[in-house]
C-alpha cells in the first residue's frame, strides 16, 4: 500500500473505530519500508493537531529498524503532550534499550500515573539485557527524590530487575528505620520475590515481628519466600516444594475482579466499581460447584493485607466449594481507570493464591483492565489456559462517543490520557488471541460487531469460539416479588420495604403516590447516571414519576462518582431532591435490591403507585445484570438499543431500546414506557418479561454452558500436554 497511502486512509477514516484498526495496516507498512522518508513522514504526522494519527504514527515509528527512530522516541518522553509521553513509553517496549532513554522512562515512573504504569513495563522488558544500566539509575534517582509515593514507585520497579545488583539496594531500603513505612514495604514486597540470597530470609523475619502495615507485608513476603520462586515471580524451576495434588478429580476454575471489594452477601454491590460483574461471579461461582465438572471456584478481589494471608490459608485447605482470594494491592481503592499502576501487586497477588491452591486448572477473565493484565502475566508463566469473554469495551463506548461527537481525532489522545483507550483494545486484541478459548456474549450483529469494531473473525475458527448468555438468580428475584406482591395487597412490609417506605415518606406529600422510575448500577459516566437524571427532572417527566437511583457510596465518593453527583447536581440541587422527587439511597445489598426493584412495580400502599418502570441510561451495556432482574421482576425496561439488551428486549413489548446517549431520545423512552406500563391492566406483559429470562438468562443456564466450555478447555490441555510429552 505504501506508508503515505496507509497514512492519508487512516487520516480520513469516517469513524474512530476505523481509524485505529487501520494504524495496524501503518503499523505494517512502515516496518516493510523503513527509510528516512518513511521516518520524516510518519514524525510530521506525530506533530500534527490529529490526535488519533499522531499516537498511530508513534506506534508505528516503533517498527522502523533505524537509530534516529530510537531519538525521535526518547525525545517524545519529554513531550508537552501527555497522550504523547504514554505512546512513546509503551512503543520503546519494542526496541532496544538506550542509556539516556532509561533515564527519561524512570521519570516517568517517578511521576506514576499510567504512564509511571507502561514506563515500568518497558524498564521491566529492558532490565534482562541491561540490569545493570537499569538498577543503577532508579538508585541514582532515588537519592533526588523524597516524597513517599514517588520513591514507592522507583523501589516497586527496582524490586523488577532481575540479578543481586538490585537486592543490596532493596535489603538496605527494606530494613531503614528512617525511611517512609510505605517505600519499606515496596522493597519487602519485592524482596518476597527473590530466593537464594541468605540475608534476605533473615531481614523479612525480623520485620515480620508486630502488627504494623510493614510487618504484615513481611509475613506477606515470608508466604512468598517459601512458595518458591525467582526474583521476578516466576516459578523457581530448583525449587523443592511443588504445589500439593489435589485429592479431588473436578476442576478449579479462577475468575476474578479487582475493582471490588466482593463477599458472599454482596454487600457492597453498586458502590464504586462493585457493579453487576460483581454480582454474576458470586452467584456463578455458587452455581458453577454445584454441577458435576467444577469441583472449587476461586474468585479473586482486592483486599487487605491480613486479609490476603487468611485467604491464602483457606484456599490451602480446601478442595472444593467457593472461595474468596484477596488480591492486597497496596494502595486505598481507586477506580479501575486510575488503577493500572497497581499492576506489580496485582500480579504477585494473583499468583500467591494460584500458588496456593494447589493447582489451576484454568483462569476466566473478563475484561481488559490491570487485573486481567496481570493475571494474564501469571498465566503465561504457571502454564494455566485462559477463558476470555470478549466484548467490544472500550470499542463500543468509543463509538458512542463518536456518534454523539464528544470524541473526535482532534480531542482523542486527551481523552485517552483518562480512558486509555488505545492501550485497552490492543489488550482486549492481545487476550483474545491467546486465549484457549473466547466466550462471547450475544449481540443482534455479533459477527460484524466483532469484526469491524474489535478486528476480531469469529467465523475463522469457530470451534474456539462460544456465546454464553449472562444469567441471574431468579429465585432471589421471585422471593422479591412474592414480598412486593404481599406488600402492595395490604400485608406489612419486609425489613427491605421497610426501609424503601422511609424513603418515599421524606418526599412532599404532594409528590406520594407517582410511579417509581428505578435505576440501578454504579455511578459513572458509562452507566448515563447522570444523563437520566436530566432526561428526568427537565421534562414533564418530573411531574409523572419520582426517580430512584440506586448505587454510588455517597459517604466517600470515588471521583467518578463525584462527577457523576456533581452533574446531578446541576439539574437539581442536592438540597432540592426531596422537593423535586430524587432519591439517591447509595449502594445497597444485592438482595434488598431486588425487592425495592420489585416495589417499583406493585407499588407501596399510601406511598407509590404501581406500574413503574426501570432505566438503564448506559452508553454501552454488553449484557445487563440489573436489567435482566428488573424483566424477571415483571417491569417494563428501557435499554440501550444495542449489546446485549437488543438480543433479548422486545421493543414496544418487554421495553423500550433507545439511544440512552441521547437524553432526547432518553426521555421519549421512558415517557412511553411510563405511557405503556399504566395502561396494563394484567399480568400478561409482565409474565413474558420474566418469561424470557427464564427461558434463556438464569444463572444455572450459564453455569451449565461454562462448564461445557471448561470441560472442552480441559480435555484439550490434557491433550496438548500428552502430545507435548510425547515428542520430547
Amino acid at each position: 500500500m505504501g506508508i503515505q497511502t496507509s497514512l492519508d486512509a487512516l487520516h480520513t477514516a469516517d469513524r474512530l473505530i476505523d481509524a485505529m484498526r487501520l494504524a495496524d495496516d501503518l503499523a505494517f507498512e512502515a516496518g516493510r519500508t523503513g527509510g528516512v522518508r518513511t521516518i520524516r513522514i510518519l514524525a510530521a504526522a506525530i506533530a500534527s493537531d490529529d490526535q488519533l494519527t499522531a499516537i498511530a504514527a508513534t506506534h508505528a515509528l516503533a517498527e522502523v529498524i533505524d537509530e534516529q527512530v530510537d531519538g525521535i522516541l526518547s525525545a517524545l518522553l519529554s513531550s508537552e503532550r501527555g497522550f504523547l509521553r504514554e505512546h512513546a513509553a509503551s512503543a520503546l517496549g519494542s526496541r532496544l534499550p538506550r542509556p539516556d532513554t532509561v533515564g527519561r522512562l524512570i521519570g516517568l515512573v517517578s511521576g506514576g500515573g499510567f504512564g509511571g504504569m507502561v514506563a515500568q513495563r518497558t524498564l521491566e522488558q529492558w532490565s534482562p539485557q541491561v540490569p545493570d544500566l537499569v538498577a543503577v539509575g532508579l538508585e541514582g534517582a532515588l537519592l533526588g527524590v523524597r516524597e513517599p509515593a514517588a520513591r514507592y514507585r522507583l523501589v516497586e520497579t527496582l524490586g523488577l530487575v532481575r540479578g543481586r545488583v538490585a537486592t543490596r539496594p532493596l535489603l538496605a531500603i527494606a530494613a531503614d528505620a528512617a525511611e517512609e513505612e510505605r517505600v519499606r514495604v515496596a522493597a519487602v514486597a519485592a524482596l518476597g520475590q527473590r530466593r537464594g540470597h541468605r540475608s534476605i530470609a533473615g531481614v523479612v523475619e525480623q520485620l515480620a515481628v508486630g502488627d504494623g502495615f510493614l510487618a504484615q507485608a513481611a509475613r506477606m513476603a515470608l508466604v512468598d519466600l517459601a512458595a518458591g520462586s525467582d526474583q521476578n515471580g516466576r516459578p523457581d524451576d530448583g525449587r523443592d516444594d511443588e504445589p500439593r495434588e489435589r485429592e479431588t478429580g473436578g476442576l478449579t476454575v479462577a475468575q476474578l475482579f479487582l475493582h471490588a471489594d466482593i463477599d458472599a452477601g454482596l454487600t457492597q454491590a453498586g458502590s464504586g466499581d462493585n457493579g453487576g460483574i460483581a454480582t454474576l461471579l458470586v452467584r456463578l461461582g455458587d452455581e458453577l460447584v454445584t454441577g458435576d465438572t467444577v469441583d472449587r471456584v476461586l474468585t479473586l478481589s482486592r483486599g487487605s493485607v491480613a486479609g490476603a494471608l487468611d485467604s491464602v490459608a483457606a484456599i490451602a485447605g480446601s478442595d472444593t466449594g467457593h472461595l474468596y482470594g484477596r488480591i492486597p494491592l497496596l494502595s486505598d481503592p481507586v477506580p479501575s481507570a486510575e488503577a493500572w499502576p497497581l499492576r506489580v501487586a496485582a500480579r504477585r497477588g494473583i499468583r500467591r493464591i494460584l500458588r496456593a491452591s494447589g493447582g489451576v486448572d484454568m483462569l476466566h477473565l473478563r475484561m481488559a483492565d490491570v487485573g486481567s493484565l496481570a493475571a494474564a502475566d501469571v498465566a503465561r508463566e504457571l502454564d494455566i489456559p485462559v477463558v476470555f469473554t470478549v466484548a467490544p469495551d472500550p470499542h463500543a463506548v468509543i463509538q458512542s462517543l463518536d456518534l454523539a461527537g464528544s470524541l473526535t481525532r482532534w480531542n482523542f489522545g486527551d481523552l485517552d490520557e483518562r480512558e486509555h483507550f488505545w492501550f485497552r483494545s490492543r489488550l482486549v486484541q492481545e487476550l483474545a488471541a491467546d486465549a484457549a478459548h473466547t466466550v462471547l456474549f450475544p449481540r443482534p450483529n455479533l459477527e460484524t460487531d466483532m469484526r469491524e469494531l474489535v478486528g476480531i473473525d469469529v467465523t475463522a475458527h469457530p470451534e474456539r469460539h462460544t456465546i454464553v448468555p449472562e444469567g441471574i438468580d431468579l429465585e432471589v428475584v421471585d422471593r422479591a416479588v412474592a414480598e412486593a406482591r404481599s406488600h402492595a395487597a395490604g400485608d406489612a412490609p419486609s425489613a427491605a420495604l421497610v426501609e424503601l417506605r422511609g424513603l418515599v415518606e421524606a418526599l412532599p406529600e404532594e409528590r406520594r403516590g407517582l410511579p417509581l422510575i428505578v435505576s440501578v448500577g454504579r455511578f459513572h459516566r458509562v452507566k448515563g447516571m447522570a444523563t437520566i437524571v436530566f432526561a428526568w427532572a427537565s421534562s414533564d417527566l418530573k411531574d409523572r414519576a419520582n426517580l430512584l437511583l440506586i448505587g454510588g457510596n455517597l459517604d466517600q465518593p470515588s471521583p467518578d462518582e463525584r462527577e457523576q453527583l456533581g452533574l446531578m447536581d446541576l439539574v437539581v440541587a442536592s438540597a432540592d431532591r426531596a422537593a423535586a422527587g430524587l432519591l439517591l439511597p447509595g449502594h445497597q445489598p444485592n438482595d434488598t435490591v431486588a425487592r425495592w426493584v420489585a416495589a417499583a412495580r406493585f407499588g407501596l400502599p399510601g406511598l407509590s403507585a404501581a406500574q413503574g418502570v426501570y432505566v438503564c441510561g448506559s452508553l454501552k451495556e454488553e449484557f445487563g445484570i440489573a436489567l435482566l432482574e428488573a424483566m424477571g421482576s415483571g417491569l417494563l425496561v428501557v435499554a440501550p438499543n444495542g449489546g446485549g439488551p437488543a438480543t433479548y428486549v422486545r421493543d414496544g413489548d418487554t421495553g423500550f431500546l433507545t439511544r440512552t446517549w441521547d437524553a432526547a431520545l432518553l426521555h421519549d423512552a421512558m415517557l412511553s414506557a411510563l405511557d405503556a406500563a399504566a395502561r396494563e391492566d394484567s399480568d400478561e406483559r409482565a409474565d413474558r418479561s420474566r418469561a424470557t429470562v427464564e427461558d434463556s438468562f438464569t444463572i444455572q443456564a450459564m453455569a451449565r454452558s461454562l462448564s461445557e466450555v471448561y470441560g472442552d478447555v480441559h480435555d484439550d490441555e490434557v491433550v496438548l500436554h500428552d502430545w507435548s510429552l510425547a515428542t520430547r
